[in-house]
C-alpha cells in the first residue's frame, strides 16, 4: 500500500550562495524522496528560503539595495542551484510570505492562550546617538574570548565563539561610532521548561537518532530554559501581534516556513493544507545538520505541540562536509559554491560520491577529492556505466536493436540481482546510502564477471544465438541496477531508460525482464572526471575567493564603527605643507616601506611611507607631495619617520599620493 509523506530539509539562509557543505543536506534528502516515489508513495518535499534577521538588512544595506531585493535574487539563485544538481522540491518558497506570518501569529497567538508566553524586561546595547537598542550585528568591539578586533555582537568570525552582545569588549555602534550603553526594554519568552516531559517522551520514543539522543538528554540534565522569542526593531521580519516595533526572532518565524510551503503548495493545487500536514494518514520527516539540533528537537516540537500542530515522526539528522579531511577553506580553493563545482564536474557525480559516503548516523564526512575522482572513474563508470557501453552497442549492429530471450543462466543472473532487492529498499529507507552503493557495485561486480565470463564479442562470430541471449541478460541486468541507483542518479537513469525503450523506472519494474524488445542507439552515460578540470576548478576557486575576501574587507571597512569624534580645534592642528622628494629608497626587510627624504622649504625630513607596492623610488624622486609636517617623530624599526605623506586608496598597488600644483612651491602651507 502507498504512504503519503511530507518531508522538508532545513531552509539555507538568503544571505549567499549554496555551497557543497550545504548540498549534503540536500542531496541525501532528495535520494530519500526520489526513492519513495520510485517504491510508489505520494511524497512531497517542502523547502524555502529563511529570508529574516539582521544579517539580511546589513548585506542588503551593504549592496545599496532593500533586504526584499536582496533576498529575491538569492531566491532565484537558490533555485537555480538547487537545480543543477537535480535536487526536486514541490515547492521551494519564502519565509518573508503571508502565509508564513499568518503561521507565526497563529502560533504565538496559540502559546499565548494557553500560558507559555511571557513578558520581562531584559537590559540590551543601546546607542543613545541613534536612539535605538542595537541587534547584535549591529555592535562591533573585541572578542572577549581570543581578544580579535572588531568582531560582531553574536560571534567572533576569528575564533568562532558566541556570545551575548554585552560581553563585548570595547563595544561601538556600527552606525555612528558611539560606546552604546545599556537600557531596559520589554521582550517575549516562550516557556520552554513547560514542555520538558514531553520533550523527553518524544526523544525516548525514537524521534531522532540515538547520538543526538544523547545530546539532547546532557541539554535536558543542564535545564532548560526560557526562549527570547523576540528583537527590537530596527528589525527585518515580523511584527509581533499589538506591538509597533519588535519583531519575532528569526527563529521563531525560519521553521514554521516549512508549513508556509506545504501550504502555499496547497493552495495552488487545490488542497486542504491540514488534510496533509496535520492528518495522521501523512508521515512527516525533518532532515537537518547537527549544528540546528537544539531548535528543532526542543523548541520546534514545543512550539508546534503548545499551539496544536502536528510534530514531526522523526528527525534525520546529519554532519558536516570536511574536503580533504579538512574544513573547507577558502584559501585552499575548497569552499566550493554548488554553481563552481557544477560548471566542472558533473553534478550527479558528487551525488553518487555523497551517496557512497553518508549512513543514518551524524558523522562528518569528507570529500576527498583523490578518492572522488578514483571512485567516480572506477565504480560509476568503469563498473555501471560499462556494462551497457559495452553490450548495447552489439545489440544494435548484431540484432537489429532488438533483445532476445532469455536462457537459464541470464536467468541466474537476474536473480541474483534481483535477490538484493529487499536489502537495498531497507538501506534507502533506514538512510544507510553507503552500505546500498557497496551492494549496487557489489553488483555490478557480478553482471561484468558474467560478460567478461560468456565474451559476447568473440561469441557473436561463432554462436549469434547465444551471444544474443547473453547480451540480453546483460541489458536486463543494466535495467536492475539503475532502477536501484535511480533514487541517486535521475539523469543517468533517464538515459538508460531512452535506451532502453521503456518508460520511468519504478523499483516495482525489478522483477519484470525485458525479452523480445526493441532498444535504441547507444549514447554516452557519464565521462570519466578529467583530474585536469578539478584543478582547474580549484585554482579558479582560489581567484573568486581572494578577490570575494578583498570585496568583503572592503565592505568591512564601510561597515566599521566612526572613530570618536574631534573638533575643527584638534583638526586645525593639522600642518599640511607641499614637500618636495629629494631621495628615495627602498627598505631592507620592509616590502611595503619607502624610505623619502623631503625638502620642506628649508627643512629636511625622513619619512617612511608604506607605498612601495604602488610607486618605484625613481618614480618619485623631484616629485611634490603633500606632508603632515607637524606629526610627532615615531621610532620605527627602520630608523626615525619625523612626518607623513598625503595619500589615498584602498591599499597595496592602488594608493594615490595627493596632487600638488605644479606652481606649488616646497614649505608652502595646504589650507
Amino acid at each position: 500500500m502507498a504512504r503519503n509523506i511530507v518531508v522538508t530539509s532545513a531552509l539555507p539562509y538568503a544571505n549567499g550562495p549554496i555551497h557543497i557543505g550545504h548540498l549534503v543536506e540536500y542531496i541525501q534528502t532528495d535520494i530519500w524522496v526520489r526513492f519513495h516515489k520510485a517504491m510508489g508513495d505520494n511524497c512531497l518535499y517542502f523547502c524555502a528560503d529563511d529570508t529574516h534577521g539582521t544579517a539580511i538588512t546589513i548585506h542588503a544595506r551593504d549592496e545599496g539595495i532593500s533586504p526584499e531585493q536582496l533576498i529575491a535574487r538569492v531566491h532565484s539563485e537558490h533555485k537555480a542551484d538547487f537545480a543543477k544538481f537535480f535536487v526536486q522540491f514541490e515547492n521551494y518558497h519564502s519565509t518573508h510570505s503571508e502565509e508564513n506570518r499568518l503561521f507565526c501569529e497563529t502560533i504565538y497567538n496559540r502559546l499565548k492562550q494557553r500560558g507559555s508566553i511571557v513578558t520581562r524586561d531584559v537590559e540590551q546595547s543601546y546607542c543613545r546617538r541613534c536612539n535605538m537598542f542595537l541587534p547584535d550585528r549591529y555592535i562591533r568591539g573585541i572578542c572577549p574570548r581570543c581578544k580579535a578586533q572588531n568582531q560582531y555582537g553574536d560571534s567572533c568570525d576569528s575564533c568562532g565563539a558566541t556570545y551575548a552582545s554585552t560581553e563585548l569588549l570595547e563595544p561601538r555602534c556600527s552606525i555612528c561610532g558611539e560606546t552604546p550603553g545599556r537600557k531596559k526594554t520589554l521582550h517575549y519568552f516562550f516557556r520552554l521548561p513547560d514542555y520538558a516531559g514531553y520533550l523527553r517522551e518524544l526523544v525516548n520514543s525514537g524521534h531522532t537518532h540515538k547520538s543526538v539522543a544523547a545530546k539532547l538528554d546532557e541539554w535536558f540534565s543542564a535545564g532548560l530554559k526560557d526562549w527570547d522569542i523576540s528583537r527590537d526593531g530596527p528589525y527585518f521580519g515580523f511584527k509581533i501581534p499589538g506591538e509597533e516595533d519588535k519583531y519575532f526572532y528569526v527563529w521563531l518565524d525560519a521553521p514554521i516556513g516549512y508549513m508556509a510551503s506545504c501550504k502555499n503548495y496547497c493552495d495552488r493545487q487545490g488542497l486542504e493544507f491540514d488534510r496533509i500536514w496535520n492528518n495522521p494518514d501523512w508521515e512527516l520527516y525533518h532532515f537537518i545538520g547537527k549544528d540546528i539540533m537544539y531548535f528543532h528537537a526542543l523548541f520546534w516540537p514545543a512550539m508546534l505541540h503548545g499551539s496544536g500542530f502536528r510534530v514531526a515522526d522523526k528527525l534525520f539528522v546529519h554532519g558536516f562536509l570536511t574536503v580533504n579531511g579538512e574544513k573547507m577553506s577558502k584559501s585552499k580553493g575548497t569552499f566550493l559554491k554548488a554553481e563552481t563545482f557544477a560548471k566542472y564536474v558533473d553534478p550527479e557525480h558528487l551525488r553518487y560520491y555523497y551517496a557512497s559516503k553518508l549512513s543514518a548516523g551524524v558523522d562528518d564526512i569528507d570529500l576527498n577529492l583523490q578518492d572522488f575522482i578514483a571512485r567516480v572513474n572506477s565504480d560509476l563508470v568503469g563498473k555501471l556505466a560499462n556494462i551497457a557501453s559495452r553490450s548495447a552497442p552489439m545489440i544494435t549492429a548484431g540484432f537489429n536493436g532488438r533483445l532476445g530471450m532469455l536462457d537459464s543462466g541470464g536467468r541466474e543472473l537476474l536473480n541474483e540481482l534481483t535477490a538484493a532487492k529487499k536489502q537495498i529498499i531497507d538501506d534507502y529507507e533506514q538512510l544507510n546510502y553507503a552500505a546500498m552503493i557497496r551492494k549496487i557495485t557489489a553488483l555490478a561486480d557480478i553482471a561484468n564477471r558474467y560478460v567478461e565470463q560468456n565474451q559476447p564479442w568473440s561469441m557473436i562470430k561463432t554462436d549469434p544465438p547465444q551471444a544474443g541471449k547473453v547480451l540480453t541478460a546483460t541489458l536486463n541486468a543494466v535495467k536492475v541496477l539503475t532502477v536501484y541507483l535511480k533514487p541517486v542518479l535521475p539523469q543517468y537513469a533517464q538515459r538508460i531508460e531512452k535506451l532502453l525503450n521503456v518508460g520511468p523506472l519504478m523499483f516495482g519494474d525489478i522483477d519484470t525482464v525485458l525479452e523480445n524488445h526493441s532498444i535504441n542507439v547507444f549514447e554516452r552515460l557519464t565521462e570519466r572526471i578529467d583530474e585536469k578540470k578539478v584543478i582547474a576548478m580549484l585554482e579558479e576557486n582560489k581567484i573568486r575567493q581572494t578577490a570575494a575576501q578583498t570585496q568583503t574587507a572592503s565592505a568591512a571597512a564601510l561597515d566599521e564603527p566612526l572613530s570618536p569624534e574631534c573638533t575643527i580645534d584638534d583638526f586645525a592642528k593639522i600642518d599640511l605643507r607641499v614637500a618636495k622628494v629629494i631621495d628615495a629608497q627602498t627598505v631592507a626587510g620592509a616590502n611595503k616601506l619607502l624610505k623619502l627624504e623631503l625638502e620642506i622649504g628649508p627643512i629636511k625630513r625622513t619619512v617612511f611611507a608604506g607605498i612601495a607596492k604602488a610607486y618605484q623610488p625613481q618614480q618619485l624622486v623631484g616629485r611634490l607631495v603633500i606632508c603632515v609636517a607637524n606629526l610627532k617623530p615615531r621610532q620605527m624599526k627602520f630608523g626615525l619617520s619625523e612626518g607623513m605623506v598625503c595619500a589615498a586608496g584602498p591599499g597595496g598597488s592602488e594608493i594615490f599620493l595627493l596632487a600638488v600644483d605644479s606652481g606649488a612651491k616646497p614649505g608652502q602651507r595646504i589650507h
